[in-house]
């Protein structure tokens, strides 16, 4: 994939804060995108991501969960779960769209908008560097963190 320049973003973070993609230069940003807090594979991919984080942080990197729940829901899972890093609340689908993840699915015979869990690999001058689309959860974080380190 040829590095491009990865869409600008401001959200509102667990914890009370916000954070814009400006501010994290110098460091790699992996931004994954989820469906649903609390749901059985936004789960797991949470817990991937979690367990891994010490690995990531030691390469300069990261991890930040999006989705278009409220900092109130994202800040209950992220206690339930323990997780080390920051969930962001795209409300107004405004990353979402950035990033291109909203996609029709179909829940229980009826077509909806939803996010399409998606990674993304920002290197530390904010060049998109890596996507994963239609992410399956087993193994990906694994994967990703493999494409840190080869970055």
């Amino acid at each position: 994939m040829k590095a491009t320049k990865a869409p600008g973003f401001e959200l509102a973070a667990t914890g009370g804060g916000t954070v814009k993609l400006s501010d994290l230069a110098g460091k790699r940003v992996v931004l994954y995108f989820y469906p649903k807090d609390s749901t059985p594979g936004c789960t797991r991919e949470g817990q991937d991501f979690r367990d891994l984080h010490a690995k990531f942080r030691r390469a300069n990197t990261v991890v930040f969960g999006v989705s278009r729940d409220s900092v109130k829901s994202h800040d209950n899972f992220k206690a339930k779960q323990s997780f080390p890093f920051e969930l962001l609340s795209d409300a107004d689908e405004s990353a979402c769209r950035a990033f291109d993840v909203i996609r029709e699915k179909n829940m229980y015979g009826k077509k909806v908008l939803g996010i399409e869990r998606s990674t993304f690999l920002i290197d530390e001058k904010g060049m998109l560097r890596r996507e994963w689309r239609k992410v399956k959860v087993d193994g990906h974080a694994a994967e990703v963190l493999d494409a840190v380190k080869a970055l």
